[in-house]
């Protein structure tokens, strides 16, 4: 039976928090992975399923955002909707209990896909945004930068009629908003009137370079690698699990549901993240 094809077994937190906490007893410094599955607790949507899946449209590619201006006005419309969850989320106990970790010396870093900033707001100090900022814009232009919320307001002031509408918030700012975005006004840089883009690295771009190499130093200079809530199927994300892989060192996950890196991993915990996190810190 092909391994995807293989039910999974949910972990109950209690046992899932011992074994993790062995996990980190042999293996105490960490370089520690998260992505959505952390922040949904603080009411932010995830991307795909227990088995990896969509659960909604792809979110904008780069390539589209940056040579369509219906692409852009689309994004900038549903962010009207959809940037205020973000905003106004708050870090959840699994974040606070990554910081934990830290505290007890547990992490070398903290490499985070998420976008949403909530784990330096729970207090994590060491922590590379992989995949960049969604509360900061940046002009592709000439580099100008600024709050997120600058724009935000300008868009809301340019598009009164916008307020009218209401959806579903989607993941990094987006939302499920289907309407005629054909006249919708779009904010740009006010130093050279350029393309404003959240700092954030869409789908289909490149993260840089410099955040890759030091993630990938930090996890060769650790213990092993834990990975909490993604499911693994961005490569961006993946590829430290190949690195683990390679450099013989052990790889840990806890998520809800199936990862690409099942195959490569030491121990697959399948259970809900922070109560299990809360289980594995009383006992280390």
């Amino acid at each position: 039976m092909p391994i995807h094809d293989q039910p999974l077994v949910l972990h109950a937190p209690q046992e899932a928090g011992a074994r993790l906490a062995e996990f980190i007893h042999r293996h105490p410094g960490l370089m520690i992975l998260t992505g959505a599955g952390v922040s949904t607790d603080s009411g932010i949507p995830d991307y795909r399923d227990g088995d990896g899946a969509w659960k909604r449209k792809q979110p904008v590619q780069h390539q589209d955002f940056m040579t369509s201006v219906a692409v852009r006005r689309r994004y900038w419309g549903r962010s009207l909707i959809g940037w205020p969850v973000i905003r106004n989320a708050r870090p959840n106990t699994a974040h606070h209990h990554v910081t934990e970790l830290e505290l007890r010396n547990h992490s070398r870093l903290l490499v985070t896909q998420n976008v949403d900033r909530l784990h330096q707001r729970a207090g994590s100090q060491a922590v590379t945004d992989l995949h960049g900022r969604a509360d900061e814009v940046i002009c592709m232009g000439c580099g100008y930068r600024c709050n997120r919320d600058e724009v935000h307001e300008r868009c809301a002031d340019m598009n009164p009629g916008f307020e009218q509408y209401s959806a579903v918030a989607a993941p990094d700012g987006d939302a499920d908003l289907e309407v005629d975005f054909s006249g919708f006004r779009i904010a740009d840089c006010p130093r050279c009137h350029g393309i404003l883009k959240p700092d954030v690295v869409f789908f289909g771009d490149y993260v840089p370079k410099d955040r890759v190499y030091f993630a990938l130093d930090t996890l060769r200079a650790s213990d092993g690698l834990l990975v909490i809530g993604s499911s693994l199927m961005v490569y961006s994300g993946f590829r430290f699990c190949r690195y683990a892989r390679e450099w013989s060192k052990p790889i840990a996950t806890l998520n809800l549901g199936r990862t690409r890196a099942d195959a490569l991993v030491d121990l697959k915990l399948n259970a809900g993240i922070s109560e299990t996190l809360a289980a594995t810190l009383h006992q280390l």
